[in-house]
């Protein structure tokens, strides 16, 4: 980083880097649009991002990021029970909802195994889904995982476990439409809806 700029500057641009996505010249215009900013947004902008996690909690049914527990959508008695949608993060169940396609509930697990990362069974919401499972009411659980190698990793372990504790749920998984190596956050309303309606069945065979 050049000498010409201030350390404050400096280090409000190392901080904008170290966020997924932005890079060295992204994070140098936003450091200097918020210099030259109003005051006034400068010091909302501050307290929001000093605020926002204390106001939100996780869903103990869905493990989902919310106001309340339980959330909106496991509170919505409107939708179809029997259905349980897995997904790897809350920007998934945003994309979803927005296909307009889907309508009974989700599960997040935030995240996906990575044993690399250190990221296993015990780091990903999945007893809590074993236990919502174990209730009953559930007759199909669709794994809808980004088809990358820790998705399909994650999505082979949960087959196998479902299929061994819970036999009699139908397993299905997002086909049609979703390419290798895409995110579910970055698809579009009609690929996501293409993508529900030609889920294929997860077979206790394969899953071995």
């Amino acid at each position: 980083m050049s000498r010409a700029l201030p350390r404050p500057i400096i280090d409000l641009i190392e901080s904008f880097s170290g966020l997924p996505g932005v890079g060295p010249k992204s994070a140098s215009r936003l450091a200097f649009h918020l210099l030259r900013a109003p005051d006034a947004e400068v010091q909302q902008f501050a307290k929001r991002l000093a605020t926002f996690r204390d106001q939100l909690v996780t869903c103990n049914t869905c493990q989902n990021i919310a106001l309340a527990s339980p959330c909106e959508l496991c509170a919505d008695l409107s939708r179809d029970a029997s259905m349980v949608c897995v997904v790897e993060d809350s920007l998934d169940v945003v994309a979803l909802e927005k296909s307009a396609s889907f309508k009974g509930r989700y599960h997040v697990l935030q995240g996906l195994l990575s044993p690399l990362d250190g990221i296993g069974p015990e780091q990903l919401k999945i007893k809590q889904l074993e236990r919502n499972l174990a209730a009953g009411t559930t007759t199909e659980v669709i794994l809808a995982l980004n088809p990358t190698v820790e998705g399909e990793a994650t999505t082979l372990y949960l087959s196998k476990q479902i299929a061994a504790k819970t036999p009699a749920i139908t397993i299905t998984r997002l086909a049609h439409g979703l390419p290798v190596g895409a995110d579910l956050e970055h698809a579009d309303e009609v690929t996501l809806t293409r993508a529900l309606e030609g889920r294929n069945s997860v077979s206790a065979q394969s899953a071995r």
